[in-house]
């Protein structure tokens, strides 16, 4: 990076919501070229950085500037990154011009092209038009005047380079969430970025998912000399894409340096513990050659679940992995009664009676559903209530107010809060909360009904490693305080291996294999291999 020049410059920056500081006193250049990392807990400004970064109005700083050091061409209002020493589009000459980006009028022509040319990657947020196909949605991110051969080409490029050319006449709904993830990733390169600003990009990934995305923004930033500011609570992904790193802790700087020092110091003390032997029970759950198939008219009969059969102990705990789009989340509908199977049988043990879960009304599923708490990957919070209303009068808890305050904080510590930020969301509202504080506060939704079985469809998407092993904990917690049973739908390894006593790998709507988490790990990094020499391909 030795030709590089800096480009953004972060002086005294400060930000507090509702009192709370959320980043204070930030000090730092970014260079052009430089992919530059932030690692930290879920709540520690990460988030309000990218989005002070992109110019969006209610993370206005409350002190401190954000400069931005561009080349600017008169000729065509064209902005460039620093250094480029003339227009890429004309050809004209360029002046080097500081932007001080909260403190310039929005309507400032350089500050205008200067915002078009910042694109943003938001955590668990898929920016698609649902009833377009792939290439439609690429379409609408190219500029609108730009010759129809040319757009053609920009697009097919670009959906080669994210894998995603042999899924161009799919209607963007249908995809799955991986293939979204990448969809959206090819609609904001389209943008020709100077700055790319990626949020948790590959947070609720699989693995192969998550290393075909790293591979593609890394190419990206070597092709385009963009700058890009990536965040994460993965210390792989922080150490894999960037250059330099820094660990926010509370809206403060903990540490900064080469991104594997820093994320080995975050990760440092909070390593798993052998747990104790817990005995499992009788049969709860039992899926008997259960098939789901659905017919889409850009893919025809689609078996999302195809011929499985499994058996879940009473207090086991079971892990469904496997690549995007392989039928997990699918199958654990249809165990929850959401889905009917196309063929075959779902049983749920309550009691000594075994209840039909494709049977409807409440002497059917309705006799189980009631003892079955679900936390699903797309999950919402009562936005105009409190934290401790989300947790009791909106769900239906009907408790004394200070016994209901009481557990509250108590499934809130079980889920991965300390007591300091337990005080501090209490009352606090969901828009006031990091994305992954709100994943928690979900999460203690579900536990706080003390179900039997407790269904989570990738917990862990938007948590940190900390937190990851905290719920992890809870969870082996309330399997041997509570006897609750676990099914959970996971495309991260480490969580299924810190907590799941077995683990089916799903493929094609098929298990393909079944056993002990650690010997199911290199099966799995097969099949991740396999999909990755195709193309990155998903079913």
């Amino acid at each position: 990076m030795s030709d590089s020049h800096v480009f953004i410059t972060l002086k005294d920056i400060s930000k507090s919501f509702n009192g709370s500081y959320v980043l204070k006193n930030i000090n730092e250049e970014i260079s052009t070229g430089e992919v530059f990392g932030l690692i930290g807990r879920s709540g520690a400004g990460k988030s309000v950085l990218i989005n002070m970064l992109r110019g969006t109005p209610e993370y206005h700083p409350d002190s401190g500037n954000v400069v931005y050091h561009v080349d600017y061409c008169e000729k065509c209002g064209w902005v460039e990154l620093p250094g480029t020493g003339k227009c890429t589009i004309c050809g004209g000459s360029v002046e080097h011009r500081d932007i001080d980006f909260w403190n310039t009028d929005d309507l400032d022509p350089i500050k205008k092209q200067l915002r078009s040319r910042i694109a943003i990657m938001l955590q668990r947020t898929f920016s698609l038009f649902g009833d377009m196909t792939v290439i439609e949605n690429v379409f609408e991110a190219l500029p609108q005047d730009m010759d129809e051969n040319l757009k053609v080409d920009k697009a097919l490029k670009l959906l080669k380079s994210v894998r995603l050319d042999h899924r161009i006449t799919h209607i963007a709904r249908d995809l799955s969430g991986g293939e979204k993830q990448r969809c959206v990733l090819a609609r904001q390169l389209a943008k020709d970025p100077i700055l790319f600003l990626a949020d948790e990009p590959t947070g609720t990934l699989d693995p192969s998912t998550a290393d075909m995305v790293h591979k593609v923004l890394t190419d990206a930033v070597k092709d385009t000399g963009m700058t890009m500011v990536v965040t994460s609570h993965w210390p792989k992904a922080i150490e894999v894409l960037s250059d330099r790193a820094m660990w926010l802790d509370h809206g403060e700087v903990k540490m900064e340096g080469s991104p594997k020092e820093v994320s080995a110091e975050f990760m440092r003390g909070h390593e798993m513990h052998e747990e104790s032997h817990v005995q499992v029970g009788q049969p709860l759950i039992k899926i008997s050659d259960v098939k789901r198939y659905y017919y889409s008219y850009t893919r025809g009969v689609v078996k999302a679940v195809d011929g499985v059969s499994l058996e879940v102990n009473e207090k086991e705990i079971v892990g469904l992995v496997g690549l995007s789009g392989a039928g997990k989340t699918t199958l654990s509908k249809m165990i929850c009664g959401l889905r009917e199977p196309s063929e075959g049988k779902v049983e749920v043990r309550i009691g000594d009676d075994w209840v039909n879960m494709a049977e409807p009304g409440p002497t059917g599923k309705g006799r189980a559903t009631q003892y079955i708490g679900i936390l699903h990957q797309e999950f919402s919070l009562y936005p105009f209530d409190t934290i401790l209303q989300n947790l009791t009068v909106c769900i239906g808890i009907k408790l004394p107010a200070e016994l209901a305050k009481m557990k509250a904080i108590q499934v809130l510590l079980g889920s991965g809060f300390d007591r300091a930020d337990v005080e501090k969301i209490l009352y606090a509202y969901p828009d006031n909360l990091s994305v992954g504080e709100k994943q928690r506060v979900a999460l203690a939704q579900v536990l706080i009904r003390e179900p039997s079985l407790v269904i989570l469809d990738e917990p862990t998407g938007t948590m940190d490693p900390i937190t990851k092993n905290s719920v992890a904990k809870s969870v082996l917690t309330a399997r041997k305080e509570l006897g609750e049973t676990f099914l959970i739908v996971s495309h991260d390894m480490d969580f299924v291996m810190n907590c799941c006593d077995r683990a089916a790998i799903m493929k094609d709507g098929k298990i393909v294999a079944m056993g002990a988490p650690s010997d199911i790990v290199e099966y799995l990094e097969e099949i991740e291999l396999k999909e990755n020499e195709n193309g990155g391909a998903e079913n």
